[in-house]
């Protein structure tokens, strides 16, 4: 039996990751940092039963501790370490610039020690992002393009995907880089633009709110799906020799168009509940992300599924359900 080990598995991509890995049939770990309530609720449904998924385990761990990494790598011993962990929102990582660099960069490269600690050293799957391209000096954009990172967090992962290369190269470790291009789901955190916008686009449709206050709507993405993605992520891990890969649509959308879709989808007018704020705007923008998945395609077989528009219905589906809810409680007096 398989034995994986996913950091942020609380998150949206580890959510998916640890489904998948789970009806594959293997023992997941999953590390989570000491909080004083828990954070588990994208992963509830596969944790609280244990006769239902009895192949799930989560320990405490961070990215910040080496020491605790390793003893962790050296009791689990897993086959495969999936990196998701990470301070991964761009806009605060101007705000929080040490803290991205402590988790996102110098937690990989704690990682990456703790694996080569190890008797067996496991696979190892790094969780790159477009962002390290940000300024794009060519679109669209492959695995051959250069970095030019615009955040902290960029920068951040632009360190650890070069340390992964490193590791690969010089220690002759299985590791290998996943350059993800944004990727969305009813699961993706609320901060986040596109789930900011079909979370307060149903609660407007609902009367639970009046406004949504926004930064750049010209900001240009490529959209897909996380299910889809995570997928990729597990195929790059079965590969003879690691590489690394960009995971894309191909297709580029505005924040405006996204607004079209998912106000569309209610028979709502975006102009009339859209406010936008400066003070959602980076220090540095990033004007357009477009990925060239062609590599993944040929290679790991891969094919994102779900199309721009069917991503925004899902969304707005589920989001509409929680409204719902809310108004219902609200109506209750439970809120």
């Amino acid at each position: 039996m398989t034995k994986a080990l996913i950091t942020g598995i609380t998150g949206q991509d580890g959510s998916y990751l640890a489904e998948l890995l789970l009806k594959k049939g293997y023992q997941l770990w999953g590390i989570i940092r000491r909080s004083s309530s828990f954070h588990t609720g994208r992963i509830d449904h596969l944790y609280k039963d244990p006769h239902e998924h009895p192949k799930l385990a989560l320990v405490y761990g961070d990215l910040t501790d080496g020491g605790n990494l390793s003893a962790i790598m050296n009791e689990i011993k897993p086959d495969e370490v999936y990196n998701l962990g990470a301070q991964s929102h761009v806009r605060v990582s101007f705000d929080m610039p040490i803290y991205t660099a402590n988790t996102d960069a110098l937690g990989t490269l704690r990682l990456l020690e703790a694996v080569r600690s190890m008797k067996k050293p496991a696979k190892f799957y790094q969780a790159s992002s477009s962002e390290m391209y940000g300024k794009v000096v060519e679109t669209p954009q492959t695995e051959k393009t250069p970095f030019y990172p615009r955040s902290p967090y960029g920068c951040a992962k632009a360190y650890s995907f070069w340390q992964t290369v490193n590791y690969r190269e010089a220690y002759g470790l299985f590791a290998c880089n996943g350059i993800l291009f944004n990727h969305e789901s009813p699961r993706r955190g609320e901060t986040f633009v596109t789930r900011k916008i079909t979370r307060a686009a149903t609660r407007i449709k609902l009367g639970l709110q009046d406004k949504v206050y926004l930064g750049n709507l010209d900001a240009r993405r490529d959209w897909g799906f996380a299910g889809d993605y995570v997928e990729a992520m597990w195929l790059m891990m079965q590969q003879e020799k690691a590489d690394d890969f960009v995971i894309a649509t191909g297709e580029t959308h505005s924040v405006s168009e996204f607004l079209d879709e998912v106000f569309g989808c209610l028979d709502m007018d975006w102009h009339k509940y859209v406010e936008v704020d400066q003070r959602y705007f980076r220090p540095s923008e990033v004007d357009c992300l477009q990925g060239d998945a062609s590599k993944a395609k040929r290679i790991l077989k891969w094919q994102p599924r779900v199309k721009f528009q069917d991503l925004a219905k899902m969304m707005v589906k589920a989001d509409m359900e929680l409204a719902k809810q809310e108004k219902v409680l609200k109506r209750e007096g439970l809120l």
